[in-house]
């Protein structure tokens, strides 16, 4: 770009005294300061649209922090929990009552988990008895959403009155799911097998059947029909057989690209017929009793979900008129979370419909076209994991350092002076269109001004100091103009790729906001830095289209941290999320409603995986690491080395600042397997860690 022409008669810029905000004009300026204004936690609220994504669960008390509703709507007074009071004990030093748990820290809520599943089981009673539905909903929870031992027995035993099942897609899945529902589950409970299968696979799904599992093998490719025939044959076991239909219908978007007639699973119309006359010529067509599909998850509205349904009820009904033993249909999974509380059908991120509106669309398709057809209405399953388990767990972080605004003192004014001559022409020319109020001119010299700089430094005409003068100048001048400052850069204990795999790589959007704090009002805009070494570990993009999010200056040393929250994760992150630059997961508190004075017991703590942990997962060797290591240095030195292998990978701060306030974290309630599990021995750590490596 050719140089701007200097204006003659613009005086020289001397100092900063004439580069001064008050010189500048009042319009596009100054505007009123948005800190002086009140604030209040229901602004908060309402500017995180908690209310939106968050209800029935979540909500902002009234001192400033996000508490649980564990009971959804039907949560007393007296029973909600206080996020930021569960992260004090969890997180808390143990001489204050805390756990001492390293954070990140990932919360389950059980309670919350309990009323998913029976909001679910409800909604779908409600739609069997409003449409006149002539059987009944009995579904399924997909373990491959969250496999946490605790998560799948918590769903087993709530769900058993209402013959709740499990779903699997692997041979480690089905062996979970059988010693789960043997132990826990409903003798009526469905247990689908889905997913490609071996004849290892199939014989697992047959000797559930020899255990009295209702187990169902649904067949995903034609193929997969003989594996079965041969080894029923072999073990003696008649099988209950389903096959996935590959449908027509599809909905746009990420999550509608697995369904569809080039979906990953399923069969075609042609190979439904081949598996019917394959199943009639040995006489086992009677074990065909399931029709699976899958219009894809996150579906955004019940007119596509009916129609979906709707085209396979028509597979349903012609296969009972083909002489199949049916009596169940699988609507699959689909049923979507309002991840950013818009209740619109025109992102991923949100679903146009209620859980009650989800399951009278599915119940009605279903009964228009079996009355139609003339054919016995099937028990309604659905696979609806996303919804089940999403709301039960929040992930919470801190944000420990956060970048500077760029500061401009008058010592910058001399370095400014000893620029070069075309330099210190578009430097008066910048602060001539900023006095001005000719945001436009000025803007184009600033920019000519960086550029002009940043090539002459790169030459050795101009020193770092002389750059920084530069840039600190140009921001300051631009917000001088009215520009908004720039996001800050906060700086989290947290791996992106381990904690949210989702995020980093399908753009999933979670809420994220300060768990506390929210009585005070969010005036930095920031983005989110982890901790990894790679550039796309970072938080840049939120919910309601925002490419920063409202945050509050970060605490002065020695007082409390500053912790976030991601919410409605509990589903896919934990199974998903590998061990890029070797960070492992997050510490886990399981809290549950009490009646005690801070209505919350932690029932089970455990810390994340350790540097040794994570290390032996990629089969290195930590005892022989540490024998080799401690063959050069001294017993304090090993003890240090020890401490290392037994620490978290996350970073380690002065465990006071874990206190979120004084006294917060002290006679809060846990029971004895919390404490057990929490708050390991009083034992030399260091040393037991140091000679457990010991080879």
């Amino acid at each position: 770009m050719p140089a701007l022409a200097v204006d003659a008669a613009t005086p020289v810029a001397h100092a900063f005294a004439s580069c001064d905000a008050a010189r500048f004009p009042a319009a596009p300026l100054m505007a009123d300061k948005p800190e002086a204004a009140a604030w209040s936690p229901d602004l908060s609220a309402a500017l995180y649209n908690v209310d939106g994504w968050g209800a029935p669960y979540f909500f902002v008390n009234d001192d400033g922090d996000v508490a649980v509703r564990p009971h959804g709507a039907a949560t007393l007074p007296g029973q909600e929990i206080d996020l930021a009071k569960v992260v004090a004990k969890a997180a808390g030093p143990r001489e204050a009552g805390g756990l001492g748990l390293p954070m990140p820290l990932l919360v389950r809520f059980p309670d919350v988990l309990r009323h998913r599943v029976e909001t679910l089981n409800a909604a779908f009673d409600y739609a069997v008895r409003s449409t006149g539905y002539g059987s009944r909903y009995q579904g399924v929870y997909p373990v491959k959403c969250n496999q946490d031992r605790y998560v799948v027995e918590d769903i087993v035993e709530f769900g058993e009155p209402f013959r709740f099942g499990l779903e699997a897609g692997s041979k480690p899945e089905l062996l979970l799911a059988m010693s789960c529902l043997v132990a826990r589950g409903n003798p009526d409970a469905l247990l689908v097998c889905n997913g490609y299968k071996d004849d290892g696979y199939v014989s697992l799904a047959l000797m559930a059947r020899t255990m009295g599992l209702n187990t169902v093998i649904v067949l995903e490719q034609e193929e997969e029909l003989d594996i079965v025939i041969d080894a029923s044959r072999r073990l003696g076991v008649r099988p209950v057989v389903g096959l996935r239909a590959k449908l027509r219908t599809k909905h746009a978007g990420h999550f509608g690209s697995t369904s569809g007639e080039k979906g990953k699973f399923g069969l075609n119309a042609a190979q439904i017929l081949s598996v019917v006359t394959k199943l009639k010529a040995i006489g086992m067509l009677d074990c065909l009793q399931l029709l699976h599909f899958h219009i894809g998850s996150q579906v955004p509205t019940t007119a596509l979900l009916s129609d979906g349904v709707g085209e396979a009820a028509q597979i349903y009904c012609e296969l009972a008129r083909l002489g199949a033993g049916m009596r169940v249909i699988d609507v699959g999974g689909g049923l979507g979370i309002d991840y950013d509380g818009t209740h619109s059908a025109q992102t991923d991120m949100s679903v146009a419909y209620s859980l009650e509106e989800y399951a009278v669309a599915v119940v009605a398709a279903v009964g228009r076209v079996c009355d139609r057809k003339g054919v016995p209405h099937p028990i309604v399953c659905s696979e609806s994991g996303r919804a089940l388990v999403s709301h039960h767990s929040v992930l919470v972080f801190e944000a420990f350092s956060a970048t500077a605004p760029g500061q401009l003192d008058a010592a910058a004014a001399y370095l400014l002076d000893e620029l070069t001559d075309d330099c210190r022409a578009d430097y008066r020319n910048v602060m001539a269109a900023a006095v001005r109020g000719d945001s436009d001119t000025c803007g184009l010299y600033a920019d000519q001004l960086k550029r002009r700089s940043a090539e002459q430094f790169k030459e050795g005409v101009l020193g770092l100091e002389h750059l920084a003068a530069v840039d600190a100048l140009c921001e300051f001048v631009a917000r001088g103009m009215g520009a908004p400052e720039p996001p800050r850069t906060y700086h989290i204990n947290l791996s992106v790729f381990t904690s949210l795999p989702d995020m980093w790589a399908i753009g999933q959007q979670f809420p994220i906001l300060p768990i506390q704090r929210l009585q005070e009002r969010p005036a930095v805009d920031g983005v989110l830095s982890d901790l990894t070494c790679d550039s796309d570990g970072k938080v840049c993009e939120f919910i309601g289209g925002r490419h920063s999010l409202p945050l509050h200056e970060l605490p002065t040393h020695a007082t409390r941290g500053y912790y976030l929250g991601m919410f409605l994760g509990g589903a896919y992150q934990e199974a998903l999320g590998g061990l890029h630059n070797l960070f492992g997961g997050p510490s886990v508190v399981r809290v549950s409603q009490s009646d005690g004075p801070h209505c919350f017991a932690v029932t089970r703590a455990a810390a994340g995986p350790s540097c040794a942990d994570v290390l032996r997962a990629m089969q290195h060797e930590p005892e022989v690491m540490f024998e080799v290591l401690k063959r050069r240095t001294d017993d304090a030195t090993a003890a240090s080395l020890a401490r290392a292998f037994g620490a978290m990978p996350y970073l380690v701060f002065d465990p006071e600042a874990a206190v979120m306030s004084s006294g917060e974290s002290s006679g809060m309630s846990s029971d004895s397997e919390g404490s057990a599990a929490g708050a390991a021995e009083e034992d030399d750590e260091e040393w037991e860690f140091m000679r457990g490596l010991t080879v």
